[in-house]
């Protein structure tokens, strides 16, 4: 079965090829390539790759191909607001786009990589669902991927199944490092610098999920029968997945034995949510089996660290700054206003 990824050269991407390949599947990677210098740490990229912006995608793109992982699209709440119309175009249009071209082209599966950032501010009194919770996308971002999930799952049939999945923060390794997202963020932190500054004090609650078990999840979305995944969706995490800000730090310093951790509390942290796996830890029991705590979690990054002599420059900048390495490609002109690549 030959599945393509788009995104294959992102944070996620970069794990999830290898784990596809290892389960025995022919890959073909779709990447804009704004970050395939963000390379942490070789790893086997033995696999085909189509280096094009996904709004410049094309019918021929999907010649053989059986499968589609979607996880392209501009990456973070800070770059939508930046940019609302690139965010509505990539992340909305051209996915909307994608999906028409890859069931005109008999592609059978189509899994989306949704978000749960559409659930927006809400009541921590209660865990999010999928379906009855309500949606409150207040970001760029967010309502890009609420509008798209939308649509997709309208065009799901027995010949198209889409299904799409919407991960908790994600945490963990990859040789595409992200060091903008929250426990990687303060195990870095801690790492390079020895410290841990929490501005607010700790209680805001966050679901949080290993880049590994949403790898999974999105290969549940490829191999799980059609009657269970078709037109839903699925918030991805672990069993009891949801920990304060407080819980994340601690973790983050039991990771770096020795590192200072301080909660200032001068900044008071609207974001606060809890979400509930019910649905993919039950119905798809038989095909997705989490198996990441953040402590573990924390062990790998502290060795990925230890093997690549990781720096503070690194932690701070473009290598694993996402906005930073956009911001680089622009400054050097090498992504024109449209933010294709040029160069």
């Amino acid at each position: 079965m030959k599945i393509m990824v788009t995104g294959d050269r992102g944070y996620i991407g970069a794990v999830l090829v290898p784990m596809l390949k290892e389960k025995k599947y022919e890959v073909i990677g779709y990447d804009s390539g704004y970050f395939t210098e963000n390379l942490l740490e070789k790893f086997d990229e033995d696999y085909q790759k189509i280096t094009k912006d996904l709004r410049d995608f094309e019918i021929k793109d999907l010649e053989g191909v059986d499968g589609i992982i979607h996880l392209s699209g501009l990456s973070n709440d800070p770059l939508g607001e930046f940019s609302p119309k690139l965010t509505q175009d990539i992340n909305y249009s051209a996915t909307i786009r994608l999906a028409e071209m890859a069931r005109e082209a008999g592609v059978s599966r189509f899994v989306y990589a949704s978000s749960q950032s559409m659930y927006g501010v809400s009541d921590t009194s209660n865990e999010l669902d999928e379906d009855d919770s309500e949606k409150n996308p207040v970001t760029a971002y967010a309502i890009a991927k609420w509008d798209a999930e939308q649509k997709l799952h309208k065009m799901s049939s027995d010949k198209f199944v889409v299904t799409s999945f919407r991960p908790s923060t994600v945490f963990g390794a990859s040789p595409r490092l992200r060091c903008d997202i929250v426990f990687n963020n303060l195990v870095a932190c801690a790492y390079t610098t020895g410290k841990i500054e929490i501005m607010s004090d700790g209680t805001p609650w966050r679901p949080v999920v290993h880049i590994k078990d949403v790898c999974s999840a999105f290969i549940a979305g490829i191999e799980a029968p059609a009657s269970l995944v078709a037109a839903r969706a699925f918030n991805v995490g672990i069993p009891n997945g949801n920990f304060t800000v407080r819980d994340i730090a601690e973790a983050a310093q039991r990771a770096v034995p020795g590192c200072e951790l301080v909660f200032t509390g001068e900044h008071v942290d609207p974001r606060t949510y809890r979400v509930s796996f019910n649905r993919i830890l039950t119905e798809l029991k038989d095909y997705y089996k989490p198996e990441w705590d953040l402590d573990q979690g924390g062990k790998e990054l502290k060795a990925l660290f230890d093997r690549i002599k990781f720096t503070e420059e690194q932690f701070r900048g473009r290598d694993t700054i996402r906005l930073k390495q956009l911001s680089y490609l622009k400054d050097n002109e090498c992504i024109d206003d449209t933010f294709r690549v040029i160069c």
